[in-house]
């Protein structure tokens, strides 16, 4: 897998890689679009470090892949369309995805904490959950299902998009400059990502604050 990976940060196609990566993730929550991310970056970090090739002039040079910048951006977009896609199908509704959800205590919950959330202005609750494992599944599915508006689920969507992909980016660009080795950089950031993975989740699983009763 490796070896595929180190082969796919060299070609543009890893561009799409990500992108699809990120857009069925919020469907299939297994799939590794950080680490896909990560990589990429990290591979961006070591093009940077070595430095141009001296070639000869009759020799075309292929642009350096990945781009921090267009990664950034493709990242976010990906994001962003994946959790509208989910919002889409899930506000649409459907018999078998209402059994789903019902069966799910923890969509349950997740749709009960959202609507109250968002009603109040907590939209922050959208970008925690995007670096949560599922999370982002669960709050997209629920905002679609509890039929929030656009206007009040987008610009969180948005917000949660570039802190995640900005966050991840970061990770393995610096990670790499500033421990050298890719290999290094790489398993480095990615053990940071699963803990803002596991902070997320306590986050969002902690019951919110009691009201504090009238004196």
């Amino acid at each position: 897998m490796l070896e595929t990976l180190g082969s796919l940060t060299t070609s543009p196609w890893i561009y799409a890689v990500v992108a699809v990566s990120i857009l069925l993730d919020v469907f299939l929550p297994v799939l590794p679009s950080g680490v896909l991310v990560i990589t990429a970056a990290a591979a961006a970090a070591a093009a940077g470090a070595t430095g141009p090739v001296p070639v000869p002039v009759s020799v075309p040079v292929p642009e350096r892949v990945p781009d921090i910048m267009a990664l950034l951006v493709i990242a976010t977009t990906a994001s962003v369309l994946g959790d509208m896609a989910a919002y889409r199908l899930a506000r649409r509704g459907g018999a078998r995805l209402d059994r789903a959800i019902a069966r799910s205590r923890r969509l349950t919950r997740a749709h009960e904490r959202l609507g109250a959330a968002l009603a109040r202005g907590g939209g922050a609750l959208v970008v925690i959950a995007r670096f949560a494992p599922a999370g982002r599944s669960v709050v997209s599915l629920g905002a679609g299902k509890t039929h929030r508006k656009v206007k009040e689920f987008l610009p969180w969507s948005v917000l949660a998009g570039m802190a995640w992909a900005g966050y991840s980016v970061a990770l393995g660009y610096f990670g790499t400059q500033w421990l050298g080795a890719t290999w290094l950089g790489t398993a480095v950031s990615v053990i940071a990502l699963f803990a803002a993975g596991a902070l997320a989740a306590f986050l969002i699983r902690r019951p919110p604050p009691s009201p504090t009763p009238a004196g």
